[in-house]
């Protein structure tokens, strides 16, 4: 069984978003209703912390039948629900159904739980894409599925999201965030559909996940420019494991090109990218600032690619003028690990910064089996430092076999997330 949330009309979809952006950042829950064995219509669930109060969307008023504007149900629950979420937390169900509301405002708490038996969140994103390629957009832009400001230990889970018009999800300025269990569907010619974005979040793990987009499937950010150097809130401590990817004109996991305040500490592990542009892109450029360090990846597995390693010091996209041209981003200490690829046009394109070359990279036990048609240049390398051991093809000068083979590190200790045992719920 399934739910979904929709816009009404094409005139509401303006701001129908706002109904899953803000409602991550209440102590609600949004969850589909299941019966099990012996349940006697109980919902099993699991998450952080159970909730003490619930109540179902149908008691405001609400139809699921894909017809019904319910936006005047849904401000009215969390209207009436709201007192209670300090005592214990509330969740609100969301049985089976086709739930269409425009947009409704959820602030107050922390520990958002997003949730569903795979319940599916229609973006209607088609609309947003015709309306962007055409120039439509002027002092408004698209909004983003979920997105999540200034709040700690958020769970989002076995849900599908298809048709974002922008970014499908979105915390900043979070710390302590599960991303798990998660299905991401949008044209693989949709633009700016990014699937998870963590920025500026502390302590994160995602996991479990499936990404089919027009962009990356994983963005890592931490601010643009002036402004992300202000503000000096890194992405650190994130685990990404598990994750199948299938963007043919992104990457699967990139890193920035907003990374002005700093992405640290990135463990990725047992990924599978098929049909991707790149497996880890890290974009940077001139007036940036910050860091890109401490980046540990191994055990990829992929199959047709355009590049496997991309790194690139002049993604010179920048939002306003007054960016500080001094400030140059520190890209170091990024090791790739145990890693296999098949039908490959270019292994790596490597475009360090003059006079601010990326450092200290290294490569161990990867195999890459090269397309038909390779490029002449296999590995494109300017600007890096670093070392390689058992990689086929050969790599570049840059990154030479030194002595005994080097196996590139991968930290033995758990970010704090990692840890975290979800509670099984009813309700």
């Amino acid at each position: 069984m399934e739910f979904s949330i929709k816009p009404s009309t094409l005139k509401m979809i303006r701001t129908s978003f706002c109904i899953l952006v803000l409602l991550a950042i209440s102590n609600f829950q949004m969850m589909e209703s299941h019966k099990g064995k012996g349940s006697e219509g109980k919902i099993h669930y699991s998450a952080i912390n159970c909730r003490k109060h619930s109540a179902v969307i149908t008691e405001f008023g609400a139809v699921g039948d894909g017809k019904t504007s319910n936006t005047k149900a849904f401000k009215e629950a969390i209207t009436k629900l709201a007192p209670k979420a300090a005592d214990g937390g509330v969740q609100l169900i969301v049985p089976p159904g086709n739930w269409l509301t425009g947009s409704f405002n959820l602030t107050r708490c922390n520990n958002p739980c997003f949730s569903g038996n795979n319940g599916t969140i229609n973006g209607q994103g088609k609309y947003w894409w015709v309306k962007y390629r055409s120039g439509g957009f002027k002092s408004i832009t698209r909004p983003y599925t979920i997105e999540i400001i200034f709040s700690k230990d958020i769970q989002i889970s076995n849900i599908t999201i298809i048709d974002s018009p922008a970014w499908n999800i979105h915390p900043v300025y979070c710390s302590n965030v599960i991303v798990k269990g998660v299905t991401i569907l949008a044209p693989i010619d949709s633009p700016n559909t990014d699937g998870i974005n963590p920025d500026s979040c502390t302590n994160t793990l995602i996991e479990d996940c499936y990404v089919v987009s027009g962009d990356d499937c994983i963005a890592v950010k931490s601010g643009w420019d002036q402004f992300g150097i202000k503000v000096g809130m890194p992405t650190q401590q994130l685990s990404i494991r598990r994750l199948t990817c299938i963007s043919p004109d992104s990457a699967g996991i990139a890193l920035g090109s907003e990374m002005s305040g700093g992405i640290k500490d990135v463990r990725i592990e047992d990924i599978t990218l098929l049909q991707t542009q790149s497996a880890i892109r890290i974009k940077t450029a001139v007036g940036r600032g910050g860091y890109v360090k401490d980046i540990f990846a191994r055990k990829f597995t992929m199959k047709t690619m355009k590049y496997v390693f991309w790194m690139s010091g002049a993604y010179n996209q920048h939002p306003v003028s007054g960016f500080n041209p001094k400030a140059m981003p520190e890209i170091t200490n990024i090791n790739y690990s145990d890693m296999t690829a098949d039908n490959v046009t270019q292994p790596a394109r490597l475009d360090g910064l003059k006079n601010d070359p990326f450092t200290k990279i290294c490569m161990s036990n990867i195999n890459i089996a090269l397309a038909a048609e390779p490029k002449k240049l296999l590995w494109n390398c300017t600007n890096i430092s670093g070392v390689s051991s058992k990689v086929t093809p050969k790599p570049c000068s840059l990154l030479p076999e030194k002595g005994a083979p080097v196996n590139c590190a991968f930290p033995a200790d758990k970010i704090p997330i990692e840890s975290v045992v979800l509670n099984k719920c009813s309700a």
